[in-house]
């Protein structure tokens, strides 16, 4: 098993930065992926950015140049830079994470962390 704790979100003007943080702890060798979802009430959760266990990433479209995924295998932590922010980017974010354990893919979530973009 695996539990994840968001820290960082908050309140911000548009154009300025926030730095989300996820641990995790528990069977932390076991993931082989973590990232960040986000969801707006009433919409579907949108799959923010993800980094392999190699430090690969990949990022929604919306995101692309603005966020910055990275991750700390040893640690268990990965965090998201989001500059330039933007209304749009006001969400809930989620910290996911992907591990097997006993030949199961597991799925894991934090409770979610809320970044508000407002002027």
């Amino acid at each position: 098993q695996v539990q994840l704790v968001e820290s960082g979100g908050g309140s911000v003007q548009p154009g300025g930065s926030l730095r989300l943080s996820c641990q995790a702890s528990g069977s932390i060798l076991s993931i082989y992926l973590m990232g960040w979802y986000r969801q707006v009430p009433g919409m579907q959760r949108e799959r923010v950015a993800m980094v392999d266990s190699g430090g690969t990433t990949s990022y929604a479209d919306s995101v692309k140049g603005r966020f910055t995924a990275s991750r700390d295998n040893a640690k268990g932590t990965v965090y998201l830079q989001m500059n330039n922010l933007d209304f749009e980017d006001t969400a809930v974010y989620y910290c996911n994470a992907a591990g097997y354990g006993n030949g199961v893919e597991n799925i894991y979530w934090g409770q979610g962390t809320q970044v508000t973009v407002s002027s």
